[in-house]
């Protein structure tokens, strides 16, 4: 099939390279002249495992282009993806700017019955909203679906390749067929290809990504109850896990979650009960407990420390959101980090993704390590805040030595106190 994705940024160029590495002819359209150029010549803008490769051999073979003109890539395409951001509101509520943009921009280029879907996450009633809107600006006939993303950072490639389920929301007979076509050819269940109206796969993502918020926070809240009783939250999580009805993903306690989805997600959900009287009890109750999490281990830090907390050298390890991507937004690093300065901290981080985007946000207000153990020089004491891979078994003795104050952090639970401790190092977890 010919389709266009509209929007390079990270659901628009995972679905592309993926709709392309399964024999598809995909175009790839942004209006920022930059990215596309920089695309052209090789260059992806994502750390994202698998992604760049994938990109670079269908652009070789001819399956992808790019472009950032419309009256260019919409006529030849039979399936548009929107794949824009949709960034929150200062009231929490989404912002369709670059959806509805997007939509009058590709009505007068349609060719007739094109399949116009969006794939960025949207409030309920958005593709029946942008249907009536490109209606009003063409005469040919289209058809129009929501197909919602659920691809983790880090490991989207994987993701589309083996979904959970395919979420195809449409009022279309034509658009039905044309989508399960295309997705066929992932040779996955047919049980998996989940077709039901645009407000219902509207409202599945949302639904999904707040029960996933809510276990961590729950599991959180249930760490921070262990502390105060002296239970230990990695056996309490094991024993949860174990029961097939809860099961183990999602129930690590942790400085709170962050990302590009969860927290904008949720404040959309929030709002979107309000607008229609229902208010949204545990949505909020989540977002409040991951909002004090980061704040948790600074309390530890001040119960430490004491008086002398102030004007202390920090090492930081991870300032990514999670692993395997240089993803900083909304990412608990930002807030711990906010944190120490306010205690008149210097801070020393260390990013194995780079400092790209650190750097347009925290600019020359910390250190930049050239590796882990350099993160260290002169630390009084280290937290480790995002669960990198190479984070996972270090030198303890290295670490002990180099530490002037014999103390670490560990926000997401990846060290076991005993084997820290031997070294000599006092231990800081969560909800042990």
């Amino acid at each position: 099939m010919n389709i266009c994705v509209i929007g390079c940024g990270y659901v628009g160029l995972v679905s592309g390279a993926c709709f392309a590495e399964i024999g598809n002819q995909t175009i790839y359209l942004d209006i920022d002249e930059d990215k596309i150029s920089k695309l052209k010549s090789g260059k992806c803008p994502l750390i994202e495992p698998f992604l760049p490769e994938i990109i670079e051999k269908n652009a070789r073979a001819g399956r992808i282009n790019f472009t950032t003109s419309y009256e260019e890539a919409i006529p030849q395409s039979e399936l548009i993806f929107i794949c824009v951001q949709t960034p929150e509101n200062k009231d929490g509520s989404c912002n369709l700017t670059y959806v509805v943009e997007s939509a009058e921009r590709l009505s007068p280029y349609l060719s007739e019955d094109a399949v116009v879907i969006i794939k960025s996450t949207v409030p309920v009633g958005t593709t029946e909203q942008l249907e009536n809107l490109i209606a009003s600006k063409t005469s040919v006939r289209f058809h129009m679906a929501n197909n919602p993303e659920f691809l983790r950072e880090g490991s989207a490639v994987q993701d589309f390749f083996a979904p959970d389920r395919i979420v195809i929301g449409t009022k279309s007979d034509f658009a039905k067929e044309k989508l399960t076509t295309l997705y066929s050819a992932l040779e996955m269940e047919k049980e998996k290809i989940l077709v039901m109206d645009p407000r219902s796969s509207e409202l599945v993502k949302y639904a999904s990504n707040t029960m996933l918020a809510m276990r961590i926070s729950f599991a959180n809240e249930i760490a921070n109850l262990c502390e105060k009783l002296n239970a230990n939250y990695r056996q309490v999580r094991i024993g949860m896990g174990m029961d097939s009805r809860i099961g183990p993903r999602f129930l690590s306690a942790g400085v709170g979650f962050g990302g590009s989805c969860f927290p904008k997600d949720l404040n959309a959900l929030i709002h979107i009960g309000e607008q229609v009287g229902e208010p949204m009890l545990l949505a909020r109750a989540t977002v409040e407990i991951n909002n004090r999490q980061a704040k948790r281990l600074l309390e530890k830090f001040d119960l430490h420390f004491k008086e002398l907390s102030r004007g202390k050298v920090v090492a930081i390890w991870g300032l990514a959101f999670k692993p395997n991507t240089n993803d900083m937004r909304y990412a608990p690093s930002l807030k711990v980090i906010e944190g120490l300065l306010e205690r008149k901290c210097k801070i020393n981080v260390f990013e194995p993704s780079g400092y790209e985007q650190a750097k347009k946000i925290l600019n020359n207000s910390v250190t930049y390590a050239e590796n882990s153990l350099k993160a260290l020089d002169g630390a009084d004491t280290l937290m480790l805040i995002t669960e990198w891979p190479e984070f996972s078994s270090p030198d303890f003795a290295k670490i002990y030595s180099l530490l002037r104050e014999k103390v670490v952090f560990d926000g997401r639970n990846i060290w076991q106190r005993s084997v820290v401790e031997s070294y000599g190092l006092k231990y800081y977890g969560v909800g042990t």
